[in-house]
C-alpha cells in the first residue's frame, strides 16, 4: 500500500473516531436533559390507581345551614293560603245588537277569576288579606299549603284600608305571630310570602325601605294608611300575603308595588289591620274617624305663597305645623268651629308636627266621641271639641 493511500485511510479513522464520540457526548447530554424512564423489567402500575383527570368529584354529606330567612318561612309557611275569588259578571247586550244573540234579552253572563294570598291569624279559621282580592266575590276559595281546599266567607271588608276578613270552618290551622309594626327601623330586614302569578308558597327577601309612607305619596288617594315601603320583591299575586321581620313574625299584609318603578313594594301595617279586621270580624264593618278638613304641611315657601294671595282670606305667620285649607261644609270639623287658616297646634293631648300626627290621633279615637283640637288662630290658641263623623270614602280627613 502507497503511503499517500495509509495516510488517507488513519485521517478517516480518525474523523470517524471524532464523530463517534461526538455523538456519545450529545446522547451523554441528552440523557442527563430527559427524565429516565422505567426500564421493561418493572411492574406495571396497579390497576386500582386513579388515572389521570379521573378522580371522583367531592361531594360534601354536610347538611345545608338554614339561615333566618329559611326558618321564618318554615314558621310561617304553612300559614300563608291561596285565595281563589271567582265573580259572574253580565254582559249587557245593547237591544240593536240582540237580533245576533239569538233574541236574547238579558247579558251574558261570564266569569272572571282571581287570584290573591292571605293568612291564618287564629287556629280556628280567621284570616286576613286584601280587600280588593274579594270584593264583589260571589265565591272565596282558600287553598292551604298541604292542598285542603276551603270555602270561605268574607266577614267583611274595609275598602279604606284594603283589609278583609275571612273565615273558614276548620280547626287546629297554624296561625300566624304577629310582631310590632310601631317600631320598625329603615334597614330592618323584610320578608315577603305569596303567590305571585299563581306560584304558590314564594319567598323573596328585602329590607324596610322606609316607615309611615302615606297614601297620597304612594299614590292610592282613596286610602287612609301610613304603608310600609320594602324593596322586597312584590308581585301580582302576592296581594294580601304576609310581610314577615326576621323573626317570622308579621309586619304588615302586602298590597300595593308601582307599576312605574322598581324596588317599590308597599304594605299595610299588622297594628292597622289588626284593628281593622277586630271590627270587621265583629260588626262586618269599620269605622273611621272624620273631620271633613284638607290640610297642608307649612314651610317657607308655602308661607310666603299664600301670603301674597289676598283671596287666601286668612295671613300665615309660620313655616311649619299642619294648615288647615279648607273645612267642609256642614262636615264634624265645620260644626266644631274649625276654619281655613287654622294651624293645629294638638289633637287629643298630642302635639301635631305633621299630618300623619293628625291621622293617626284620628285612627285611635271613635267616631261620635268629642275629640279636643288646639289650633292657632289670629295669633291666638283656640281650644275646641269636636265630634269625628264616620270617614265617608272619596272625602278628606
Amino acid at each position: 500500500m502507497s503511503l499517500s493511500k495509509l495516510r488517507s485511510r488513519r485521517s478517516l479513522s480518525i474523523v470517524s473516531l471524532v464523530l463517534i464520540s461526538g455523538s456519545l457526548v450529545s446522547c451523554s447530554n441528552l440523557r442527563r436533559q430527559i427524565p429516565e424512564l422505567p426500564s421493561q423489567s418493572q411492574a406495571p402500575p396497579s390497576e386500582k390507581s386513579p388515572a389521570p383527570n379521573s378522580s371522583p368529584v367531592a361531594v360534601s354529606k354536610m347538611p345545608n345551614t338554614a339561615n333566618f330567612i329559611a326558618e321564618a318561612v318554615e314558621k310561617v309557611g304553612p300559614s300563608v293560603v291561596r285565595i281563589n275569588a271567582v265573580k259572574v259578571v253580565e254582559s249587557d247586550v245593547p237591544e240593536a245588537l240582540r237580533q245576533f244573540f239569538d233574541g236574547a234579552q238579558g247579558g251574558e253572563e261570564r266569569v272572571e277569576r282571581g287570584t290573591g294570598s292571605g293568612f291564618i291569624i287564629t287556629s280556628d279559621g280567621k284570616l286576613l288579606t286584601n280587600a280588593h282580592v274579594v270584593a264583589d266575590a260571589d265565591e272565596v276559595e282558600v287553598v292551604l299549603k298541604d292542598g285542603r281546599s276551603f270555602k270561605g266567607k268574607v266577614m267583611g271588608l274595609d275598602p279604606v284600608t284594603d283589609v278583609a276578613a275571612i273565615k273558614i270552618q276548620a280547626d287546629k290551622l297554624p296561625a300566624v305571630t304577629f310582631g310590632d309594626s310601631e317600631g320598625l327601623i329603615p334597614g330592618q330586614w323584610a320578608i315577603a310570602i305569596g303567590n305571585p302569578l299563581g306560584l304558590d308558597n314564594t319567598v323573596t327577601a328585602g329590607i324596610i325601605s322606609a316607615t309611615g309612607r302615606s297614601s297620597r305619596e304612594v299614590g292610592i288617594n282613596d286610602k287612609r294608611v301610613n304603608f310600609i315601603q320594602t324593596d322586597a320583591a312584590i308581585n301580582p299575586g302576592n296581594s294580601g300575603g304576609p310581610l314577615l321581620n326576621d323573626r317570622g313574625e308579621v309586619i304588615g299584609i302586602n298590597t300595593a308595588i308601582r307599576a312605574n318603578a322598581q324596588g317599590l313594594g308597599f304594605a299595610i301595617p299588622i297594628s292597622t289591620a289588626r284593628r281593622i279586621s277586630d271590627q270587621l270580624f265583629d260588626s262586618g264593618k269599620a269605622n273611621h274617624a272624620f273631620l271633613g278638613i284638607q290640610m297642608v304641611e307649612l314651610n317657607a315657601k308655602l308661607r310666603d305663597q299664600i301670603n301674597s294671595q289676598p283671596k287666601a282670606g286668612f295671613q300665615v305667620d309660620q313655616d311649619q305645623g299642619v294648615l288647615v285649607a279648607r273645612v267642609g261644609q256642614g262636615s264634624p270639623a265645620d260644626q266644631g268651629g274649625m276654619k281655613a287658616g287654622d294651624v293645629i297646634e294638638s289633637v287629643g293631648g298630642t302635639p301635631i308636627k305633621n299630618s300623619a300626627d293628625i291621622q293617626n290621633k284620628l285612627d285611635d279615637s271613635k267616631v261620635g266621641e268629642p275629640l279636643t283640637i288646639v289650633v292657632k288662630r289670629n295669633g291666638n290658641s283656640t281650644t275646641l271639641q269636636v265630634k269625628p263623623g264616620n270617614y265617608p270614602i272619596g272625602k278628606s280627613r
